[in-house]
């Protein structure tokens, strides 16, 4: 099998695969070196200024020898198999840059003999790509679950970002559906990156020379759907994450089906939906200081799926409503479904010179739409509706505008997919 009949079936294995950064490292290049991962995917990403961003998205392997149900790539599936050798990552890496395909190199793999031979293999491709072939593009390498402290310290050391995926939300899960994988050999390694990436911040405060370690941080991912762990249990584990493991982003992937073994769910399709609801909860936890015991609650496990989580939130909270956006503080304002970050920053900076109007409400970014029903400007309210959380809930359901005559209301179901 040549190398480009092994990049179309270790291409496509990877597709899985939905933690791919690209976005949060300064890693210095030098007028010798090729690439530059502060100005960087084949798979787009996004970086975090919005730039579309190339990477080689690939596996090192697919010849797993574990048998997780979810996984395409699992030893019992009759898949054709392939692997790549080091040197032919690097020569492809290298290949496709020059020709201006790609800006970097996302490398994971399946589990070959053991985790160190694997994970050792891996880091041969970054060393070299970073040493020999003194490349300066992003490089986001998997870290492989078991492997020892010092494969993941080495792989910090080249790459950019590294993740270890935690795959399945609990214990319980992991042993019926991976019963080979054990939870602290995802956990472990995890804890030493965020202690490695803290103690790499320090150094460099100390000595600016110091090597970075995963300067872009590490992410992880979850499955979603395959599992029966409702939303609220997903988003506990994600706030945990975040706080314990010095951790930059977790992704949610919708299982996709890929087999029909008894262990899984039956689905009509991948739970969409419920993995845009989560990122949009995931956003509240992460800029917004929301709590996961905010967003939901055992007698509430599961995400609205006809309203984001802020509005959801603010519905049942109408006690929190008005915000009055001329005294508000930035935390209050955040609050508020239709302003976000941005628009919140910008309500601060702009109401030091005069008082906020709702045509300045529009100019700064906020989504008048929705924040009309939960703000007061200078005490007066936007309109005349009635802003009772009934009301409200029925005019922002998704469809044509509502049409009010004589008291009576036209309201037309549908989905509302927007972001907080």
């Amino acid at each position: 099998m040549n190398t480009l009949e092994k990049l179309q079936i270790l291409s496509g294995a990877a597709r899985y695969d939905a933690s791919c950064a690209s976005s949060g490292s300064k890693r210095e290049s030098s007028s010798c070196s090729h690439g530059n991962a502060s100005q960087s995917g084949i798979c787009h990403s996004w970086a975090d200024d919005g730039r579309c961003i190339s990477l080689l998205k690939i596996l090192l392997s697919n010849d797993c020898r574990y048998d997780c149900a979810y996984c395409v790539n699992r030893c019992s599936n009759f898949v054709q198999r392939a692997s790549f050798t080091a040197r032919e990552v690097v020569d492809l890496t290298l290949g496709f840059y020059r020709r201006n395909y790609i800006e970097g190199l996302f490398l994971s793999s399946a589990v070959l003999q053991s985790p160190d031979v694997t994970m050792e293999r891996m880091v041969r491709v970054v060393e070299a790509l970073r040493r020999e072939e003194q490349f300066g593009g992003y490089i986001h390498l998997k870290i492989i679950p078991g492997c020892s402290s010092e494969l993941v310290r080495k792989a910090g050391l080249y790459a950019d970002r590294i993740s270890v995926n935690i795959e399945l939300p609990s214990q319980a899960s992991l042993q019926r559906l991976a019963p080979q994988k054990e939870r602290a050999a995802i956990l472990e390694p995890m804890a030493l990156i965020g202690r490695e990436i803290a103690s790499s911040l320090v150094e460099r405060h100390v000595n600016r020379k110091a090597p970075r370690f995963a300067p872009a941080g590490q992410s992880t991912q979850m499955i979603i759907g395959a599992s029966p762990e409702n939303d609220f249990q997903i988003l506990r584990l994600s706030q945990g994450l975040y706080k314990k493991m010095n951790l930059k982003r977790v992704y949610y992937s919708a299982y996709v089906p890929v087999s029909d073994d008894n262990r899984l769910p039956v689905l009509a399709s991948p739970p969409l939906l419920r993995e845009h609801r989560l990122y949009q909860a995931d956003w509240l936890l992460r800029f917004y200081g929301f709590s996961a015991e905010e967003i939901l609650s055992d007698d509430l496990p599961f995400l609205d799926e006809t309203f984001d989580p802020k509005t959801a939130w603010a519905l049942r909270h109408p006690e929190f409503f008005p915000v009055e956006i001329n005294r508000a503080d930035y935390a209050t304002l955040l609050r508020v479904p239709g302003i976000g970050v941005t628009s919140a920053k910008r309500i601060i900076a702009a109401r030091r010179f005069s008082a906020i109007t709702p045509e300045g409400m529009k100019k700064i970014g906020v989504v008048m739409k929705r924040a009309k029903y939960f703000i007061t400007s200078s005490g007066r309210t936007f309109d005349k509706l009635d802003r009772t959380p009934a009301f409200i809930r029925q005019q922002l359901l998704p469809g044509e505008p509502i049409v009010v005559q004589h008291s009576r209301q036209l309201v037309l179901p549908g989905l509302y997919l927007s972001q907080p």
